[in-house]
């Protein structure tokens, strides 16, 4: 059975509508300002304010996380994916407190909200506990993966993905187009979740 390996923060929870919702509350940004996570950190280290973005992030992958929306189509494009005797596991670099401010636990926040979208339900994902490995460090992430022996891997981070075993099938989710080219030197580049169908096939 072919093993796909899921990352979690930005491939398959999207965090860009709270980080713009709660930055504008705390009167760190102009709701001007692009919706989209990357834009508003780099704003914030722009006005030397990478202590707010920190803590910002803390409270968005802790306490807040619950409001963060699921990628684009993800569900679907995984459910379909189980239905072609796909399994999953999830390899995610989370330390289990932020490095700043409030001792969130942020893997227990993470499996909050895998449990609200079905990924620990039979008639959903049909994840068991036993396949989700909170890791603290990119290189114990890249390991774990190696040692799992995934055959597909899906992760936002090219980096992330340059350190993986040439065995595993590397996807690149890019939903913002970053790349123009749908392949990347030996990485799939995904842009939407409803292209998994045709990349597993």
């Amino acid at each position: 059975m072919e093993l796909i390996g899921l990352d979690f923060d930005n491939t398959l929870v999207r965090y860009d509508k709270l980080f713009h919702q709660l930055a504008v509350e705390k009167g760190l940004i102009s709701p001007s300002i692009e919706c989209c996570k990357t834009t508003i950190r780099d704003h914030l280290r722009k006005h030397k304010k990478d202590h707010e973005f920190t803590l910002l992030q803390a409270e968005v992958y802790g306490e807040q996380i619950k409001q963060a929306e699921p990628a684009e189509g993800m569900i679907d494009a995984l459910i379909n994916a189980k239905r072609n005797s796909k399994k999953f596991v999830i390899v995610s670099h989370k330390t289990k407190y932020p490095y700043k401010g409030p001792k969130y636990n942020l893997r227990a926040s993470a499996i909050k909200w895998l449990h609200k979208y079905g990924f620990l339900d039979e008639e959903g994902i049909g994840l068991s506990m036993e396949d989700i490995y909170f890791e603290d460090t990119k290189e114990e992430k890249a390991a774990r993966i190696d040692s799992l022996r995934c055959t597909y891997y899906i992760d936002d981070l090219e980096e992330v993905l340059d350190q993986l075993n040439n065995r595993v099938t590397k996807i690149l989710y890019s939903p913002q187009q970053k790349h123009v080219n749908k392949k990347l030197d030996d990485i799939i580049v995904m842009q939407s979740w409803k292209e998994l169908k045709v990349i597993l096939k």
